[in-house]
């Protein structure tokens, strides 16, 4: 390769920011939709189906006792149980079905690459919107719901894994997985007022059109800008890890039980909080219906928190996932003694500023892992941080309420919160991360294979697996050094 080419390809390095700009907008705009789909249905799903519920009942009660109301009482205790279990079944089936099908979607996305997966994703999800907003019986939703869970195995995995990819230095890949996690909690925490209102206003159809709408212009932005059907680097990239090898990693084992076990609060108190505040404060149904909103904004000061320190103490970030973990614990054991709305406030945004704590320091550090200790592909990995997810999801709206019932909603939250205090101190084993050398991965596959086809895709891939590229940034200038020692300028 000539001079000429490797100018070529610096300056083309050098575009790669903007471009990695607008796939981080495409990236959020897919888990924003995802997040609000998910929790869109909170204000719907259950007076939607107590409705239909109520009018099946009625047409059985007067066809088969059309003169006399009797046991009516015990009829309708009867059916308000079947309606919570069917609510149960139907919230979880998303995470249950994602829960399967991240350990095939990793791998496709190892293979494959990120951009495909991701358009199959929202594929996927545009048709599950649909069916909500046109199924009419619970079997339609619950296929509509299991189909939101197979898009966001793809959708959520390949995008997280695609920012992972385009942002190499450590900094910037902090950043952007902490606006990706703002956007998530922008879409959970939004998505019951928004749908509640609508739906109010609007009927059931109506949020559902106006989501599918966007993830149909965000499907058309991913197929415009990212062009996945053009896109031949894959051919030149690696062969990542199997998740299974993944999985036995002591030190991405270590961070997918804490991803799992500081979701557990938020996933366990969802179903479970609104029936208690009605039960103990006598709650409206806006105050039940706002109850989380207020944690967003704790939710993206955490996160910017963690980004500015993870920035100057990289080294730290075990330290910052510990200390969200012990935050959520203590607020998780406050929630009970909480006698008002306005004191219930501060445990959730207590709960959410430790998420953000635990979400941003612990992603980074996942592909930090697969790029010193594996190969730098990210699809299975971060299928391994969507399946941490989806275990506590998928318990959530099924084991709760069990737990509740039989155990008291104080000892839920007490074991929460336990929980959470005592697997901190499981994050010391993260805190030599920082040290370790990159393994033979990507950069020597690369260099011992060599290019495929002499094309300035591949220049550009051999230029950056071959080049140390260190950023240094004063205070408005950034000025990038080059370390030519190991490559060669000889065609």
């Amino acid at each position: 390769m000539n001079r000429k080419s490797v100018c070529v390809c610096v300056c083309v390095c050098l575009s790669l920011s903007t471009a990695s700009r607008i796939i981080l907008v495409i990236v959020c705009v897919a888990l924003l939709l995802d997040n609000m789909l998910y929790m869109v249905i909170v204000p719907i799903i259950p007076d939607y189906l107590a409705d239909l519920e109520s009018e099946q009942s009625e047409h059985v009660h007067l066809v088969m006792h059309p003169n006399t109301s009797a046991n009516s009482t015990s009829q309708d205790k009867s059916n308000k149980n079947n309606l919570d279990i069917q609510i149960g079944v139907l919230f979880a089936s998303k995470a249950i079905l994602q829960l399967l099908v991240n350990p095939l979607s990793g791998t496709f996305i190892d293979r494959v690459g990120y951009d495909i997966p991701l358009l199959i994703g929202l594929t996927v999800m545009f048709l599950s919107t649909c069916i909500f907003a046109f199924g009419e019986n619970y079997t339609t939703l619950f296929v509509a719901r299991s189909l939101q869970g197979l898009g966001s195995a793809f959708a959520d995995t390949s995008g997280i894994a695609m920012i992972a990819d385009k942002y190499t230095v450590e900094a910037e890949r902090s950043k952007a997985l902490g606006i990706a996690l703002a956007f998530i909690s922008f879409g959970s925490l939004v998505a019951p007022p928004f749908g509640g209102v609508l739906y109010e206003f609007a009927g059931k159809r109506v949020p559902f059109i106006v989501l599918a709408c966007i993830c149909l212009a965000d499907g058309f932005l991913v197929l415009a800008v990212i062009k996945p059907f053009s896109n031949r680097t894959r051919e030149n990239m690696p062969v990542g890890t199997p998740i299974y090898r993944l999985m036995i990693d002591p030190y991405i084992a270590v961070v997918a039980g804490a991803l799992t076990v500081c979701n557990i609060p938020l996933a366990f108190l969802e179903p479970t909080i609104a029936n208690w505040m009605e039960t103990t404060m006598h709650s409206t149904q806006w105050e039940m219906g706002l109850t989380w909103l207020p944690a967003f904004f704790p939710h993206v000061l955490g996160v910017y928190i963690t980004v500015k320190l993870a920035a100057q103490h990289p080294n730290l970030q075990w330290f910052y996932g510990a200390l969200g973990m012990v935050i959520i614990g203590a607020s998780s054991c406050t929630v009970p003694a909480c006698k008002t709305f306005g004191q219930l406030i501060a445990p959730l945004c207590g709960i959410c500023f430790g998420i953000a704590l635990v979400d941003t320091a612990l992603l980074p550090t996942l592909a930090f892992l697969v790029d010193v200790r594996h190969v730098s592909v990210y699809g299975s990995v971060y299928a391994i941080a969507d399946i941490s997810y989806s275990v506590a999801y998928a318990m959530g709206p099924i084991v709760a309420g069990q737990i509740v019932h039989s155990l008291g909603f104080v000892q839920l939250n007490l074991g929460m919160g336990l929980v959470n205090v005592l697997y901190a101190p499981a994050l010391l084993l993260l805190r030599n991360v920082c040290q370790m050398k990159p393994s033979y991965s990507e950069r020597d596959n690369l260099l011992d294979e060599g290019p495929k086809t002499k094309t300035y895709t591949n220049e550009l891939i051999q230029v950056r697996s071959s080049l140390r590229i260190i950023w240094h940034q004063p205070a408005n200038k950034r000025i990038m050094y080059v370390n030519l020692n190991r490559y060669s300028t000889t065609q």
